[in-house]
């Protein structure tokens, strides 16, 4: 069904029409896209569209700077914001203060009340890498969790016979919209799709403000994958002209920053400058930020990353960034957030065993870093977090007071490769995962465990870009075999009968993963690097339904 929001004059004197290609014959797809929603959302992408525009060719731009040889690094014409040490961010609200252990996942009806039931601090309810970018699911998402809000979300499971319904101490609700990258094909401003962050933003805010504000709460919201102070800035607008529009006061609107992209890791300062007025954190993507420390130097032959499994933050480059990130944080007055533990529960003992172990791991190291706080994928591994920042926390709700280190952290440090296996067995590993998982986005499903980790756009961005690498530099692997087109197709081909085998004929029959490896292949070998799998599979998408 086609709805138009009625034409308004645009700000630059001409006429603008918005137009909802999406199905709307639904009572609740009415009231989340009504038409005063709607007519907001025309407003901001009326008046923010075209400088977004801009920015993703600025990105662009900067790239090919990069592909050329140059290297990231902090930035000279901003210097005097990094020398200034007067400035802080707004004080944090009360509730962003203790965020010892978060829980993110997608926009699913029971697995946002799961992940408010777990026991975190946090739950950060995912448009983006979470979550496919169906139709449905943008939309009944905003149902979700504007029923979260209200507090009146519940789900009967007719397979289980089991009713979901929220206790009485759910985790703070925090929504992160889709990245400045990724369109909304389904609704489209003078004929082109418009921003799907815009979307998302709009319409979490229009419908929950006035709930959240009876709670004596703000509007919180995690923004991805920025790569510079202008793009943050541009969210920091877009947030000042939200709260004047409807009229509420400066800092309703409170937001994390992920810091996963390579770029932005030398502009943190800068973001954080830029969003005084409404930043409280910054988080460590650290998926993402392997991923795009790979497409950012692809071109750089001293500088190809081992297999993917290989990478930890035990790396030199990743805890730099995590060392980096506190230090910043802390000296601005925001909170510092740790990265995602993908670890999923195992029904084997010694499997579960190792699991803990290596969760851990990887939290004594953030904890010890003065991280504030840390993520988790899954309910079960809830509580060990949780006892690990209780006991380095030692009863504080944060640890902005941390005393970081002083040694120098450069650009030389951050942009250090690593060393690390390169072989059939990983490449192979990587291939099934990629296709699992790329296969599961476009039937609608952007959150899949695979092989004991909860995988979502971010890891099978990795498994993408390293093996588009290793063949566009002629990596030789471990056993001194060429790792070329013609090696990774016969690699993934191969893999698709493992991929039936595991999955059984029927699922593999009623699946996309002919098309999926077809898609695979194009990305891995094409000459230009695509800067994100979620566009060109996007186009899968559109006509597809959850099965």
């Amino acid at each position: 069904m086609l709805n138009d929001v009625t034409d308004r004059e645009a700000d630059a004197g001409q006429n603008a029409c918005m137009q909802v290609l999406g199905d709307t014959a639904n009572a609740e797809y009415d009231q989340i896209l009504s038409k005063e929603a709607l007519a907001f959302l025309e407003t901001l992408v009326n008046k923010f569209g075209a400088r977004r525009d801009a920015l993703l060719q600025t990105r662009d731009e900067k790239q090919a700077q990069f592909d050329a040889g140059a290297l990231p690094d902090f930035r000279a014409d901003t210097k005097a914001i990094r020398d200034d040490k007067s400035w802080k961010v707004a004080t944090p609200p009360k509730e962003l203060l203790d965020r010892r252990v978060e829980i993110t996942g997608p926009v699913d009806r029971k697995m946002v009340i799961n992940a408010l039931n777990s026991g975190a601090k946090v739950f950060m309810c995912c448009f983006e890498d979470a979550s496919s970018p169906t139709w449905e699911n943008m939309v009944e998402g905003q149902i979700n969790l504007r029923d979260a809000n209200l507090g009146t979300i519940s789900y009967y499971d007719d397979k289980k016979d089991k009713h979901y319904k929220l206790n009485s101490d759910p985790a703070l609700l925090i929504a992160r919209p889709r990245g400045l990258h990724l369109p909304e094909q389904s609704i489209q401003f003078n004929g082109q799709p418009i921003a799907g962050c815009l979307m998302d933003f709009a319409l979490y805010f229009f419908h929950n403000y006035q709930a959240r504000a009876k709670q004596g709460l703000g509007v919180y919201y995690y923004i991805p994958k920025l790569e510079s102070m202008e793009e943050a800035q541009w969210w920091d607008d877009v947030f000042s002209f939200t709260e004047d529009h409807f009229g509420v006061e400066r800092g309703t609107i409170r937001a994390t920053v992920l810091i996963e992209t390579l770029p932005a890791v030398f502009q943190m300062e800068e973001m954080l400058y830029a969003m005084r007025d409404h930043i409280v954190a910054m988080n460590c993507g650290r998926w993402d930020y392997i991923f795009s420390y790979i497409k950012t130097l692809k071109n750089h032959k001293d500088r190809i990353l081992p297999d993917r499994h290989g990478i930890g933050m035990d790396k030199e480059f990743l805890n730099a960034y995590s060392q980096l990130l506190v230090r910043t944080c802390h000296e601005r007055g925001a909170l510092a957030m740790g990265g995602m533990s993908a670890f999923i529960p195992a029904k084997d003992p010694a499997e579960m065993e190792r699991v803990t172990a290596k969760v851990i791991e990887d939290k004594e190291r953030e904890s010890r870093n003065g991280h504030d706080g840390t993520w988790v994928a899954h309910p079960a591994l809830v509580d060990l977090a949780m006892s690990i920042f209780d006991k380095n926390l030692g009863g504080k709700p944060n640890q902005m007071d941390f005393e970081s280190p002083t040694h120098t952290i450069d650009a030389s440090l951050l942009l250090k490769p690593c060393s690390g296996t390169r072989d059939e067995a990983g490449v192979r590993k990587n291939i099934r995962i990629a296709l699992y998982y790329i296969e599961a986005w476009i039937r609608g499903y952007g959150c899949v465990p695979i092989y004991g980790l909860m995988e979502d756009a971010a890891t099978a961005e990795i498994s993408r870009a390293n093996i588009w690498q290793w063949i566009h530099h002629g990596v030789s692997l471990d056993d001194g075999q060429n790792f070329t087109a013609e090696l990774f197709h016969k690699w993934l081909y191969q893999e698709l009968d493992t991929i039936q085998q595991e999955v059984g004929d029927n699922r593999y029959a009623a699946g996309r993963f002919k098309e999926t490896a077809d898609l695979f292949y194009e990305l891995s070998t094409a000459d230009t690097f695509a800067n994100f799998l979620t566009l060109p599979s996007y186009e899968l998408l559109k006509g597809a339904a959850k099965a």
